[in-house]
C-alpha cells in the first residue's frame, strides 16, 4: 500500500508512454527503458502524452497494481523529455498525484535539538 511518509522509492518516467499496455507491458517498460526492476516495491509513475493522464505501477509482494489517473481540468507537471529516470520523494509523488507542482516541494532542512527539555 502506498502511504504518505512511507520509506519508499518513485521514479518517474520522464517520457510519454504508450497508455494501452497493461501491467505486463508496464514493467517491461520499466525493465527495458527505465533500466530498473518492477518487482523491487518502488513505485513507477508514467505519463500519457497529453499529460492530462498518469499510471503508476507498483509491486505490492502479492502481484503489480495498476493505478489510472486522469485529472480534469489540467495537466500534471512534467519535467522536459530527456534519457534516464527521475526519482522523486513521496512528498513530491503525493504532489504530482494531487495534480500539483511537485517540483515546488522541497524537504525542510530540520536542526536536531541540542538537548532533551
Amino acid at each position: 500500500m502506498i502511504l504518505p511518509g512511507g520509506a519508499y522509492q518513485v521514479y518517474l518516467a520522464p517520457r510519454p508512454v504508450d497508455f494501452r499496455k497493461g501491467h505486463a507491458g508496464s514493467a517491461l517498460v520499466v525493465q527495458t527503458v527505465l533500466g530498473r526492476d518492477p518487482y523491487s516495491g518502488a513505485i513507477f509513475v508514467f505519463r500519457s502524452k497529453r499529460g492530462d493522464r498518469i499510471k503508476i505501477l507498483v509491486w505490492d509482494q502479492t502481484g503489480l497494481v495498476l493505478v489510472y489517473k486522469h485529472l480534469e481540468g489540467g495537466q500534471f507537471q512534467w519535467p522536459r523529455p530527456a534519457d534516464g529516470v527521475i526519482r522523486l520523494t513521496p512528498a513530491q509523488f503525493t504532489a504530482l498525484f494531487e495534480g500539483l507542482d511537485w517540483r515546488a516541494v522541497r524537504p525542510e532542512r530540520r536542526r536536531q535539538p541540542k538537548r532533551a527539555g
